[in-house]
């Protein structure tokens, strides 16, 4: 299913999941102006289409004890696909890895990573990061603070954007 081809109530169907991923289907289906069944009908459609990938709780890694998070940009010495889909399946069987995005330009991936310490982080650092096969050099940045961290997409500039369009 293509943007276009979702409609209003989807996009706010989508917009209120991803605010509020826990509220019952019967509260949904008011905040969009449906009735409850074909908003569960809907509801099902995108996550059948793939709109909806799931649902969790956003939990505070630092009251968990995960006091370090660390971006680490990786080169590669090979960029061949099945060079670049191995380090892919690397990363995500390492643990501290959240997030791995492929880049282009100097960096090939930059990873989301983190970690209950520094010891911790250096730890999968220099044992499995930078030993990993094909994995040419490594620079980390250890984040600070986040001042921004917004999960989902920004609805109301698709909003403006269908406006422009119509």
């Amino acid at each position: 299913m293509a943007t276009s081809r979702l409609d209003d109530i989807d996009r706010k169907i989508l917009a209120e999941l991803q605010a509020d991923g826990r509220m019952t289907n019967v509260e949904l289906a008011k905040r969009v102006g449906i009735s409850a069944p074909p908003c569960l009908r809907r509801v099902r459609t995108l996550e059948e289409a793939g709109y909806i990938r799931g649902y969790h709780a956003d939990v505070n890694p630092r009251e968990l004890g995960f006091e370090v998070q660390v971006f680490a940009m990786v080169r590669l010495h090979s960029q061949a696909e099945a060079d670049l889909s191995n380090f892919e399946a690397r990363c995500r069987e390492w643990p501290l890895v959240r997030e791995c995005h492929m880049l282009n330009g100097e960096i090939d991936f930059v990873l989301k990573c983190v970690a209950p310490d520094l010891s911790s982080f250096q730890s999968f650092l220099t044992g499995q990061l930078t030993a990993a096969e094909n994995v040419a050099s490594v620079k980390t940045s250890l984040v600070i603070r986040c001042a921004k961290d917004e999960p989902g997409v920004p609805f109301d500039v698709l909003e403006e954007r269908i406006a422009k369009l119509a």
